[in-house]
């Protein structure tokens, strides 16, 4: 197995790792992470913290694995696979834990799945006729702003909360909107593929 795979592997179980961190009901097991007030008014739980070091890990491996793939052209199908596995575990649990938790609203893990079901068959039926469709400026854009966003979340928007902005939700409903535009440009770009003539 080639770096870029053990890395996207590793990706995958640090996402495990933090989904299992956000959901177990700790304190029924007796287990309390401690919390501690920024500026006499935000309250911050360690676990948060944690998971948001975890997740800044995880997505830095997710830049890392493409780059060396591609530079060093080792790109496989394993690779391809799981690279996209490990991005939905990573994302689309973690906002649905994000929502679960009230950091953001229900609505946008709803549209962001609801998107990559799409586009993910906007690929295949791409695929099926020979066409592959290369990752858009929009979806990389849409990537950078949902990853950044969704730290900063767990990161309790800081330093921007003691301002009374929040950069890291603000970021999050850009990438949202970005995500529906880059599902409609993946259509345009493979509408052929759905012509039965």
């Amino acid at each position: 197995m080639n770096l870029p795979n053990k890395l996207t592997i590793g990706r995958i179980i640090t996402s495990i790792i933090i989904l299992i961190m956000l959901i177990v009901p700790w304190y029924n097991l007796g287990i309390n992470f401690p919390t501690y007030t920024v500026a006499g008014k935000i309250i911050v739980d360690l676990k948060y913290i944690i998971a948001g070091i975890l997740f800044v890990i995880a997505a830095l491996t997710d830049f890392l694995d493409g780059h060396i793939a591609r530079s060093k052209n080792i790109v496989t199908d394993f690779g391809k696979v799981m690279d996209a596995i490990a991005d939905k575990v990573l994302v689309n649990g973690l906002l649905i834990i994000l929502a679960y938790d009230g950091f953001i609203s229900i609505a946008i893990p709803v549209v962001i799945i609801t998107r990559d079901i799409f586009v993910d068959s906007f690929k295949m039926a791409s695929g099926k006729k020979g066409k592959v469709v290369a990752a858009s400026f929009l979806g990389k854009a849409k990537t950078m702003c949902m990853m950044i966003g969704m730290a900063l979340t767990m990161f309790y928007n800081l330093p921007f909360e003691l301002i009374g902005i929040n950069v890291g939700y603000a970021l999050i409903l850009i990438a949202t909107i970005l995500s529906v535009i880059s599902a409609c440009e993946y259509y345009y770009n493979t509408k052929d593929a759905f012509n039965t003539k």
